[in-house]
């Protein structure tokens, strides 16, 4: 397991202006964003087993993160 955070700003390090202007811009944005976090604050406790779950539960999240992900890069180069 990686243990590693994967923030948005490190996922898309060239895209620092955008995210920031979609932030203030996008009510959708704002909540991929906050829904990704979310997701991927969750698997980064279960992978330093801080809160311990199954490998499937660990993987759905995983899938989910990448959704998320995928929506994210879509809006930014939109």
């Amino acid at each position: 397991m990686s243990h590693v955070p994967h923030e948005l700003h490190e996922e898309f390090p060239q895209d620092g202006e955008r995210l920031h202007e979609l932030k203030t811009s996008s009510a959708r944005f704002v909540r991929l964003a906050d829904r990704y976090h979310d997701v991927n604050r969750a698997i980064h406790r279960a992978e330093a087993e801080v809160e311990p779950t199954s490998d499937e539960a660990l993987e759905d999240m995983k899938k989910q993160r990448l959704q998320l992900k995928d929506e994210i890069a879509s809006m930014l180069r939109a």
